[in-house]
């Protein structure tokens, strides 16, 4: 599949009933100064345990953290702990990784589903808090699918 437009490399992850849940999301935009659009997957153990309200951590990853990516898109959540390598922080229940490129703490305001894929999720988040790791590019769709 050949990309339409410059797609990055998002983790959207958080905690939750003291299990955490994270996951490689590509289909992610922002759609206003605070305000982004998350499309998540049916199958996704991140997607079908979000509610309103809950805050997530949204970590656009740097160049440098094509593993976490992978390992962040590879099966569910709880078949095994995809944060053991990586290094992240909480802000309220949002999971952040070190030094991505941009971290968001985000609240999920709305759930719905696309015309286009009725059992998937779109999830719009407000954004809460940001930091940005100044000194690093954005990881992108490209970067992965040339590995």
């Amino acid at each position: 599949m050949e990309d339409k437009i410059l797609q990055g490399v998002n983790v959207v992850s958080y905690k939750k009933e003291d299990k955490k849940f994270g996951m490689s999301c590509a289909w992610a935009t922002q759609v206003d100064y605070d305000s982004i659009l998350l499309l998540i997957g049916s199958q996704s153990e991140t997607g079908n345990n979000l509610k309103l309200g809950d805050k997530v951590g949204v970590s656009a990853l740097n160049k440098e953290q094509i593993k976490i990516a992978l390992a962040f898109g590879d099966n569910h959540s709880l078949s095994f702990d995809k944060f053991k390598n990586v290094d992240y922080f909480y802000e309220d229940s949002a999971i952040l990784i070190k030094d991505a490129k941009t971290n968001l703490v985000c609240e999920v305001t709305n759930i719905s589903h696309p015309k286009c894929s009725k059992e998937d999720y779109l999830i719009e988040c407000k954004i809460l808090k940001e930091f940005e790791y100044k000194n690093a590019e954005f990881l992108s769709m490209v970067d992965i699918h040339n590995l």
